[in-house]
């Protein structure tokens, strides 16, 4: 990332996606394997479009008729929404705005607000709102996205085999249940064949595409704008709706950006332009060739472009990619709870690791079961990806238009780009948004409804979480005794000293924990060592180990201890004392007694609150949330809690 006072220089560009934050790039074998692993990743989304988007806009509730002008018309869109969507706004710009490596709506957030306790002023609120509502869109993404994908591929059936078309439903949900129930065992043992039946799909793509392309390369010529702009003369009011359908091929693109932490920004430049681009360009052309020949295919013309011994075969590879975008998109969810988890926005949930080697491979129960219920009950209740279309798009569509903005303060703020050039780079971009969310907004009453249904209950639960924690801790904070106060009371009036160590875990560090003064009020004795532990969540993905820990000697055989995590990584109080490094400290692991302060929070009507629905909803969040002794890895038989009542 270029420093925040000039601009970004060519050589930052190529950089800005290293994960590992330095100036090298991947080449030879490596990048080779880099890119086949980041096309099962990042491309499964966009990858299975082709099952549903032409069919859509020739065959969909807002649809127009199959004839040569509109075919053309709707290819040139497809064309063109490829190329400034994904080739020049997110590759050519977005995947730039890396937070150390990482990307992600979260991430970019983090670059252009201020996400802590001093998250205040009217231009912040807006870029936090902006940043986790665009966050609360994805988890109705991650709801809609294995159910359509799925669907649609197995709708292949009443192609290939009308006769048994009434097990659709039952197949779709049998895969969707199988999905979700292996999700426990990590995508490592699956992962490596992610990236090779991938590339298979794409082949078997651009291959179907060229053998309609030969017999009509008339097709071809949709690529002039101009069967565009006629297209819209021809259809006005009908033809913008269709881009609600043509957005489809584009659905897909916050995974580039979620994704370079993984791979890097090489790789996926490398994939997208050598085989992802071509290969649907060739298979979009392909349908619309099929089309020009044969109208009554719009149907379904992504498997009536397979010859009729193919379309098994074809069903089987479908439904494969789009398990494999579905993995894709459920990780994602995985990922970005973490990541809402350790900036305060989410109470603790479990969280597995599924790999000893990959932190990024997580697992998260609550959320892959509440994904499970939607995606089956999305499935029973709307029966067909034609009309599970109506419901897909609103959400990514208003996602892009939050990330085009937030885009424009991270271009004014971090890389310093004169205000004229940013509203010029930034107007283009919502043009585009902006036509396809307006195109997309009018689906809201036949499907729309539910992402962002999904969405506003998502934001109300973080921002009640974020503000709840703003005010407990500032109730905490009454009345409190600093260290060195502490430190001074116990020196002048020693108690009785135990062995061992008390380690009391403390959310702020400014003040001496509830938990040590209870303890010392009622049990009156005062451990031998006594640390006082505060965890503290950077805004970035990752923070050095030389930036890890600090330690204040406090006196009295009392340590302050702050240790920063970045909001990528999983806080181990066990293993971080281990590592602490001062002459001063003794630990023996056996001897380390950890007090916790177990808080009961009681609702009410106190001033500088939250609304009493709020409060209630607050608490009984804080009650479900998983206890620090397993989020922490503390070992609960060695925890002392210590209880408090607290009124918000």
């Amino acid at each position: 990332m270029a420093p925040e006072n000039q601009p970004p220089s060519p050589e930052s560009f190529a950089t800005a996606g290293d994960p590992h934050g330095g100036t090298s790039k991947p080449t030879g074998r490596y990048l080779f394997l880099l890119s086949l692993t980041a096309l099962g990743v990042v491309y499964g989304d966009i990858g299975t479009s082709p099952l549903y988007a032409m069919k859509e806009c020739f065959h969909g509730p807002h649809a127009v008729p199959p004839t040569p002008a509109n075919i053309m018309g709707v290819l040139s869109l497809i064309f063109w929404s490829l190329i400034i969507v994904i080739c020049i706004k997110y590759l050519g710009f977005i995947l730039r705005a890396d937070n150390r490596g990482e990307g992600g709506i979260i991430a970019l957030m983090s670059l252009v607000a201020v996400t802590g306790r001093t998250a205040v002023g009217t231009r912040n609120r807006a870029m936090l709102f902006m940043g986790l509502f665009g966050a609360s869109l994805l988890y109705g993404d991650g709801m809609i996205t294995p159910a359509i994908s799925v669907l649609s591929a197995v709708e292949g059936l009443e192609v290939a085999a009308p006769g048994i078309a009434d097990w659709v439903i039952p197949v779709t949900i049998g895969i969707l249940i199988a999905l979700f129930m292996l999700q426990r065992r990590g995508t490592g043992g699956i992962g490596v064949i992610f990236g090779p039946v991938t590339a298979i799909w794409f082949i078997t793509l651009a291959v179907l595409g060229i053998s309609q392309i030969v017999r009509t390369p008339g097709v071809l010529e949709a690529i002039n704008p101009t069967h565009a702009v006629a297209f819209f003369i021809l259809n006005q009011l009908r033809g913008f709706l269709v881009l609600g359908s043509v957005f489809l091929v584009v659905t897909g693109a916050e995974a580039l950006y979620a994704d370079i932490g993984h791979f890097g920004l090489r790789p996926i430049r490398l994939t997208w332009f050598g085989l992802v681009f071509p290969a649907l360009l060739l298979n979009y052309f392909g349908q619309g060739a099929l089309l020009l020949s044969n109208p009554s295919a719009a149907m379904n013309p992504f498997y009536n472009m397979a010859p009729s011994w193919a379309r098994l075969p074809m069903i089987v590879l479908a439904t494969a990619a789009a398990i494999i975008a579905s993995q894709a998109v459920i990780s994602g969810s995985f990922s970005l709870t973490r990541q809402a988890i350790q900036l305060g926005y989410i109470p603790r949930l479990k969280i597995e690791h599924t790999s000893a080697r990959e932190i990024g491979q997580v697992y998260v129960p609550a959320i892959n079961w509440a994904l499970a219920i939607a995606c089956i009950g999305l499935v029973l209740g709307f029966r067909s990806s034609s009309k599970l279309a109506s419901a897909y798009g609103v959400a990514v569509t208003t996602d892009m238009v939050f990330t085009a903005i937030l885009f424009a303060v991270f271009l004014r703020k971090r890389w310093r780009w004169a205000f004229p050039a940013v509203v010029a780079l930034t107007a283009g971009f919502l043009v585009v948004d902006l036509a396809f969310w307006g195109a997309n907004i009018i689906k809201v009453p036949d499907g729309g409804w539910f992402p962002l249904l999904v969405a506003a209950l998502s934001f109300t639960l973080m921002t009640t979480w974020f503000r709840g924690r703003v005010i407990l801790n500032r109730r905490l904070a009454e009345g409190r005794l600093t260290d060195t106060v502490f430190a001074s009371s116990i020196e002048r009036n020693p108690p009785i000293r135990v062995p061992g160590t008390a380690v009391f875990m403390d959310r702020t560090p400014e003040a001496t924990p509830h938990a040590l003064l209870h303890n010392l009020k009622h049990n009156k004795v005062l451990h031998d060592q006594v640390i006082l532990l505060t965890l503290i969540t950077e805004e970035l993905p990752h923070v050095s180990e030389a930036e890890r820990v600090e330690i204040i000697p406090r006196g009295q055989g009392m340590f302050r201890v702050i240790a920063r995590y970045g909001f990528m990584e999983d806080p181990d109080v066990p293993e971080l004392l281990k590592r602490l490094n001062h002459p001063d400290i003794q630990l023996e692991p056996n001897t380390i007694s950890y007090f916790l302060g177990r808080e009961t929070l009681i609702a009410s009507r106190r001033l500088r609150g939250m609304a009493l629905w709020r409060e209630k909803l607050f608490a009984w969040m804080s009650r479900n949330s998983t206890p620090a002794t397993s989020f922490f890895r503390i070992p609960p038989n060695r925890v002392v809690e210590m209880g408090a009542q607290i009124e918000l």
